[in-house]
């Protein structure tokens, strides 16, 4: 193997130097330098703890998102319950995350391999577009909840009726439609790359030479994450102020329950969006901006690939933790999980004396998975 010495390094060496995983760089080049440098510094993978670690990370979100999504979509179509426009939302955002979950078999197969991609290139720009998607319409679909619940507090009703699910499934119809029309390009751009004998999927090598990625990249971020999060903010401030307002004008508590209820609500909805989508967004705005105004060097596009793999894990949590917002929105749901939790918990301790205290085992059962379900909840 050659030895580079004290020689000058061109810029076609940039990134090889004291880089034991540029041992994996592929042997066919490129006459242009810039290019063949951004292929040195990408082409590496991880250590295997981190695959192991990433395969059983998206095991254990296709258990929980798969169990928690499902039963809100049981109870949303219960027969003979009615549904208003925050159930319509609320479905929809479930079945956004259950079309996610069709896409995490592969993902997990993929990180099992050690990030080789065995279902070829259309498969994989498929589960690209499956993937942000659900991450786009999951945005929206959010912001609608929190919109819902802000003009419904507006009403400067304490118990406002069920609104009107005509106009949800228009706004939802919408959702889909920008999200679609969004996403629908990455069904065009390349999302497999074959490195060191492996062929990748979604990984940043892929789409790096893309023309024109940071704008695009950038507009999206605009128009997907920041004008969403903005109003997300108005709705909690607004719905806040309104609190606000309602605890200075009466003393008593019965009319402002559906006030913190809304607040709440908003408040869960606003911190699910920073916390699953803000690190993941903010990673990719700074590399674009920078991309844009000079070549970023190797350690800073090893640092952002690092990051991006970090903060993709952190936004595809979004489908673990919408049913915790399904809790705060549905009496209903959170009834039947707490009755559901209850119902286990109270089958686990009865196990080991069941003939001594059968009767008391089915007094526990009986309050703990029959709780009557509020109709005027979704």
């Amino acid at each position: 193997m050659a030895v580079l010495g004290d020689k000058p390094l061109t810029g076609a060496h940039l990134g090889l130097h004291n880089h034991s995983w540029d041992l994996y760089a592929p042997a066919s080049s490129t006459a242009d330098p810039l290019v063949h440098q951004a292929n040195s510094c990408l082409s590496h993978h991880p250590p295997r703890a981190v695959s192991v670690a990433l395969s059983l990370f998206y095991a254990a979100l296709l258990v929980f998102s798969a169990l928690g999504n499902i039963l809100a979509l049981c109870l949303a179509y219960q027969k003979g319950k009615k549904i208003n426009s925050t159930g319509i939302y609320l479905v929809h955002l479930a079945v956004s995350d259950l079309l996610f979950t069709l896409a995490l078999p592969g993902k997990i197969v993929y990180y099992m391999l050690d990030f080789s991609w065995p279902f070829g290139g259309a498969f994989c720009r498929l589960t690209a577009l499956i993937l942000y998607l659900n991450t786009y319409s999951g945005i929206y679909l959010m912001t609608c909840v929190s919109v819902d619940w802000s003009l419904a507090v507006a009403r400067a009703r304490p118990c406002p009726r069920p609104r009107e699910p005509g106009r949800a499934r228009l706004a939802c119809v919408a959702v889909w439609a920008l999200a679609s029309l969004q996403t629908a390009p990455l069904l065009l751009i390349p999302m497999s790359k074959r490195v060191a004998g492996r062929l990748t999927c979604m990984e940043f090598e892929s789409v790096e030479p893309v023309l024109g990625l940071p704008v695009l990249v950038l507009g999206t971020s605009a128009v997907s994450f920041c004008g969403p999060a903005g109003i997300l903010l108005f709705c909690y401030l607004k719905v806040t102020l309104k609190l606000c307002r309602t605890a200075q004008d009466s003393p008593l508590t019965s009319g402002k329950r559906h006030y913190r209820r809304a607040c709440l609500l908003t408040l869960v909805v606003l911190v699910a969006v920073a916390v699953c989508f803000v690190p993941y967004h903010l990673n990719v705005i700074q590399f674009m901006v920078r991309k844009l105004l000079r070549r970023p060097t190797c350690p800073e596009q090893r640092a952002f690939k690092l990051c991006l793999q970090l903060t993709v894990c952190i936004m595809n949590l979004n489908c673990g933790i919408d049913p915790v917002i399904y809790s705060f929105a549905s009496t209903r749901y959170r009834k039947r999980l707490l009755g559901i939790l209850k119902l286990k918990a109270s089958a686990s301790s009865s196990s080991p004396s069941l003939g001594k205290n059968s009767s008391e085992t089915g007094s526990v059962n009986q309050t703990g998975g029959s709780a009557p379900l509020e109709e005027n909840e979704v």
